[in-house]
């Protein structure tokens, strides 16, 4: 098969998403996001990569209006989370994560192919746990976030990223159990109220070094 990479039609069809893309800051509430469109996107997420394939996401999708409308104060009142058609909120796993629980161990075992390897890549975890897990799993989650994020520009759905929140407070709404379960982020997904502005970047001057 041919590499997508080598399909011009297929780069440029990627740059024209990520310059459509944008964090949409007002959403049309007239406009409902398609049941395959949300999949679509979601799926994108069940396939992002993640360290040492251990999946350390939960998404949590939200539509009901009355329980946006209470999550919105938990969200420094950002009106993405109510004029948005779907609200993701992305959740990372914290307690089973702990070596005691097996998660890790079953989920290294599906990609390891031998008893040396599943050694290495628990010894690689247990380096991990010894740190901040929950920050750890936290980036995990943005990983699927951005992958969410592009699929949605794909398909002309608009996005935007939310990490403005009190995390006590959207547990609270949503009845999340922070013993088990951290709030990583909230994505919010609909179409755009208004155009989008230019994008503003700096030049790969400015960005990118090398060592020849």
């Amino acid at each position: 098969m041919k590499k997508l990479a080598e399909n011009a039609d297929s780069r440029a069809a990627f740059m024209a998403a990520l310059t459509f893309r944008h964090a949409c800051k007002v959403f049309d509430e007239k406009r409902s996001l398609p049941r395959e469109d949300l999949g679509y996107i979601l799926e994108a997420g069940r396939l992002s990569p993640s360290s040492l394939g251990l999946e350390p996401w939960r998404f949590l999708v939200v539509e009901d209006r009355v329980i946006r409308r209470a999550l919105r104060s938990a969200c420094w009142n950002q009106s993405q989370i109510t004029t948005a058609s779907t609200v993701v909120v992305i959740l990372a796993l914290t307690a089973d994560l702990k070596l005691e629980t097996g998660y890790a161990e079953r989920m290294l075992r599906r990609l390891a192919t031998s008893p040396p390897e599943i050694e290495e890549a628990l010894q690689i975890y247990r380096d991990i746990v010894r740190g901040d897990l929950a920050a750890w799993s936290i980036a995990q989650c943005h990983i699927a976030a951005a992958q969410m994020m592009m699929a949605a520009a794909v398909i002309g759905v608009d996005s935007c990223p939310m990490g403005g929140f009190e995390p006590e407070a959207v547990a609270h709404v949503l009845q999340i159990d922070r013993s088990k379960l951290e709030v990583a982020l909230l994505l919010a997904l609909g179409y755009r109220a208004r155009p989008q502005p230019p994008k503003q970047r700096l030049a790969l001057g400015e960005l990118v070094q090398r060592r020849l």
